[in-house]
């Protein structure tokens, strides 16, 4: 027996069967595998041993060098018994990285730390799934059991100062990196705990790269970015996964390095480059009920802390109509993010958003202040094949009698789907000139007007 409780089995576990076996001769294999899937196979396999092995309840109670001790010892057992050649140095550095693991998130790291992974989805112990490139693939990573799943999940929770429990057993909360995580655990959460994580990527996405993978072409990108450095206001609109987020962090590097801003969420997750931000978070009461900020509380205060521009990660709320108070108080070019289906829909949201706080305003009163707030409302989308598009952007010019008036600036049309599912379409102008090119002009920021004419596809 090792020191926490370790059994060495004369032979390994059997792998599952969708992990590519090591031969163990030195036979070509007919298909090779690529270095860094090879390290990340091997990772797995260690790591179901190693839950399966290991007293995983004595781990926090082991220094660290025990720890190491142990898991360098049974990463040379494992090593020899599925006759992997490794010279010392790459031993070490397996055994390092598995310790990493170890006191980490346990089997997800690896996942966590494969770039070409977006979501990981945790259904109990045994079923973790995880979306590449828009799509739901099942891992073989497991857990042991629900408490070794409930210990990773109270580690995340803990690290921002949150619990989750009986009580409370719902929480929303994120990882260093900035990915978010949310998780629902027993009574909500019947075969064991959910834990849903939306990865980021340490390096944000630029509109340059937006553009690269076609989520919009060069002449939607490039007005964008003007209007965001002209002051519009905006307001991003789409479903859930559709990248909201990512395309708000790419904005953000049109805004000036001049300016404060402050950034309020419910769980941090926006990774602005500029040098003066103030990042701001709800909090949820304590186990008595009590010590809850909401995110209408943060707006009421940022606005006393001298900001530039407010940014809202997500509306939600009645925090809608303070939002909009401070794109109409000298705070224009604040940004937010919203959950509808198209730019007509979010207005809709946000009156409902804005009568969820209790104020006596009337629909007109609500759709002036809406009217004379937002520029602009970019709509993003995820497409069936998985991958997201810029769909709409479209201007805010006014009233008209009771209705907000809107216009579409740049609009993506699905000409056909492919057999394979991938939808196919193109980006055309309306032919309408924004009134929001008036002012980036004066601000001394140049636009080609020729990107207008409807007669052309942009991309």
């Amino acid at each position: 027996m090792g020191r926490f409780g370790l059994a060495r089995a004369a032979a390994p576990a059997p792998a599952p069967a969708s992990i590519t076996e090591v031969p163990p001769t030195p036979a070509p294999a007919p298909a090779p595998t690529p270095a860094r899937d090879g390290q990340l196979d091997m990772r797995l396999r260690l790591h179901a041993r190693l839950i399966d092995e290991l007293d995983l309840a004595k781990l926090d109670k082991l220094s660290e060098t025990d720890i190491r001790r142990e898991v360098m010892q049974l990463t040379g057992d494992f090593a020899r018994a599925e006759r992997i050649a490794l010279n010392t140095a790459e031993l070490e550095a397996l055994g390092a990285s598995i310790y990493d693991e170890m006191v980490g998130l346990g089997p997800i790291e690896p996942l966590l730390k494969d770039e070409t992974i977006n979501d990981i989805l945790i259904n109990g112990p045994h079923q973790i799934y995880v979306e590449r490139q828009g799509e739901l693939e099942l891992t073989p990573v497991h857990f042991r059991d629900n408490e070794h799943l409930l210990r990773i999940v109270n580690r995340i929770v803990a690290g921002v100062g949150r619990r989750v429990d009986e009580s409370q057993p719902m929480v929303d909360a994120r990882l260093p990196d900035g990915s978010r995580v949310n998780a629902a655990i027993a009574p909500v959460a019947i075969d064991g705990a959910a834990v849903s994580i939306r990865k980021f990527s340490k390096k944000p996405l630029t509109l340059e790269k937006l553009v690269s993978v076609g989520a919009m072409p060069q002449p939607v990108a490039d007005f964008l970015y003007g209007a965001v450095r002209a002051r519009v206001s905006s307001v991003i609109s789409g479903g859930t996964g559709s990248g909201k987020t990512t395309l708000l962090n790419a904005l953000s590097a049109a805004i000036s390095a001049g300016e404060r801003l402050i950034t309020i969420e419910d769980a941090a997750e926006l990774q602005l480059q500029q040098p003066h931000v103030v990042r701001m978070e709800t909090r949820p009461p304590n186990i008595e009920g009590k010590g809850e900020i909401r995110q209408r509380e943060l707006v009421k205060n940022a606005l006393r802390m001298r900001p530039d521009r407010v940014i809202l990660g997500e509306v939600r709320s009645e925090e809608a109509f303070d939002m909009l108070q401070a794109m109409n108080t000298g705070h224009e070019g604040s940004m937010a993010t919203i959950h509808a289906n198209n730019p007509r829909e979010a207005i809709g949201r946000l009156e409902q958003m804005i009568a969820m706080g209790g104020l006596s305003l009337g629909p007109d009163a609500m759709r002036a202040q809406i009217a004379s707030a937002i520029g602009l409302i970019i709509q993003v989308m995820r497409l069936p094949d998985g991958k997201r598009k810029l769909t709409h952007v479209t201007e805010i010019v006014g009233m008209e009698g009771a209705v907000v008036q809107m216009q579409d600036i740049f609009t993506f049309v699905r000409t056909h789907t492919s057999a394979d599912g991938t939808v196919h379409g193109e980006f055309r102008a309306s032919g309408l000139r924004p009134r929001c090119l008036d002012e980036m002009l004066r601000r001394g920021i140049a636009y080609d007007v020729a990107n207008f004419d409807p007669s052309r596809a942009l991309g």
